[in-house]
């Protein structure tokens, strides 16, 4: 059913570049959007990416780049989103619900869309009536800077259609990647938004100057956080400690390649947002995802107390040394 589908990556980041080197390594055509035409110039010229991931050799040859994204989604089967959700609404902006209406849609994004409230596949879903059977998401734990390392890494596909989990998973999968499948699309990618708040969380504390000892006590705390949040919006039987949840918690928090961790120890040290952003230079999905669970969690009845302290610091300007110690008492 799935064979020979052509396959378009959306959006120019680190993740979209790694994404591509991933498919490079068993499909000899691809399509890639990106909206910078300046880049895509210098790919066609030079062969890499000049922001991103700017070691990782693409073959042109291979590669059809542009920056219409109508052409884009016209000429593929399979669309794998990887702009970040911050943006994602607006780079939609083109594209009606029937130019989706027979397109497979893979999230590799990891966060919440900001004006909607909605997870990305929740977002295909009810904006442009993409069906739960045609949507898929690419779950870590794993860092783009590792995939152009070509250290070996490990990717989930979470799907409801098994059938297009495995034919995705078999095309990411190389030597240095190893992939798995799972049916959890919803616990997947509210698990990939919530580690990346619990990342800035880890990152504050380590600003503030707190230790191993604590982190890993705000870490294991922070996974029971996810299974009750995962368990109230979506509650199927999941194991957390499976690597799509506990695994990409645990990188995400701790890994020097974290941007959230990375943005949220300049907070940690006194930053404001805008420097951090500034000197970041890239979106850390945390910093919009804390807004909108905090959102979602005003309309149920579940305790989210890290979720809350990094929401009160970012966008209630809570001192962080203040709404740390706060959380402190609270964790066991």
């Amino acid at each position: 059913m799935y064979t020979d589908k052509k396959i378009a990556v959306l959006g120019g980041g680190s993740w979209a570049t790694a994404i591509v080197k991933l498919l490079l390594n068993n499909r000899n055509q691809l399509n890639w959007f990106m909206r910078n035409y300046s880049t895509i110039e210098y790919i066609r010229e030079y062969g890499h990416n000049p922001r991103y991931l700017s070691d990782v050799k693409i073959d042109t040859s291979s590669v059809v780049l542009c920056d219409d994204i109508n052409r884009a989604v016209e000429n593929a089967d399979i669309l794998i989103f990887a702009i970040p959700a911050a943006y994602l609404q607006s780079a939609l902006d083109k594209l009606r619900r029937k130019d989706l209406a027979d397109k497979y849609i893979l999230s590799a994004i990891k966060g919440i869309v900001p004006e909607e409230d909605l997870i990305v596949g929740e977002y295909f879903n009810k904006r442009y009536k993409v069906p739960y059977d045609q949507i898929g998401i690419i779950a870590g734990p794993c860092h783009a800077e590792e995939v152009a390392l070509e250290r070996l890494s490990y990717l989930t596909i979470a799907a409801e259609n098994e059938e297009f989990a495995t034919y995705i998973a078999k095309d990411l999968k190389c030597r240095y990647m190893q992939t798995l499948i799972s049916d959890d699309i919803f616990g997947t990618e509210y698990a990939a938004v919530l580690k990346n708040i619990f990342a800035l969380a880890a990152g504050i504390c380590n600003g503030l100057g707190y230790g191993d000892n604590f982190q890993a006590v705000l870490i294991s705390n922070a996974i029971r956080e996810m299974k009750r949040f995962a368990d109230m919006v979506h509650p199927i039987t999941r194991d957390i400690k499976d690597s799509a949840y506990l695994g990409d918690l645990i990188v995400t928090a701790y890994s020097k390649f974290s941007r959230n961790r990375t943005f949220g120890t300049m907070i940690g040290k006194g930053y404001s947002v805008k420097a951090a952003q500034l000197e970041l230079g890239m979106v850390a999905e945390g910093y919009f995802a804390v807004k909108g669970i905090m959102h979602i969690k005003d309309s149920m009845e579940i305790d989210l107390p890290i979720t809350e302290a990094v929401y009160n610091i970012l966008y209630k300007r809570i001192p962080a040394v203040i709404a740390i110690k706060r959380l402190s008492g609270l964790l066991t």
